[in-house]
């Protein structure tokens, strides 16, 4: 009975340990970006966002010596959201990128009209594959 008990115990901490470790993944490096203004999205871009700004969306585009990310948060009720960026770093295979949608503040006039929030950052070009968390 007791060894059956401590296989157990085994078995469960190989299992919660296997689960609850985080991806492994070496930070190499902050990459520094420039937030994009509307106006200045390349023409193709701001095509591709208005084509998916209705729902959440994630993609990437590259122009020139360019690489954009695009994180989208789909309609919402009501004006005033912004977003922020936690965090833009490189690990030892991929760029990743976090964000974060904040609500309209109390004292901001939202306006009643649906908005349809996203954010377009810029950066040197580089390759490695993105991951949007």
């Amino acid at each position: 009975m007791k060894r059956i008990f401590l296989m157990f115990l085994l078995a469960c901490l190989i299992v919660f340990g296997a689960g609850c470790s985080k991806e492994s993944e070496n930070r190499l490096q902050d990459l520094e970006f420039t937030v994009v203004p509307d106006g200045e999205i390349p023409a193709e871009l701001k095509a591709a966002i208005d084509e998916r700004k209705q729902n959440d969306f994630k993609l990437t585009y590259s122009a020139e010596q360019y690489l954009y990310l695009v994180v989208g948060y789909g309609a919402q009720s009501s004006g005033g959201y912004s977003i922020q960026v936690k965090e833009l770093y490189l690990t030892d295979s991929n760029i990743v990128l976090d964000t974060e949608l904040l609500g309209p503040e109390d004292t901001v006039e939202s306006g009643s009209e649906a908005s349809y929030p996203y954010i377009v950052l810029k950066l040197p070009m580089r390759e490695e594959p993105v991951v949007f968390r």
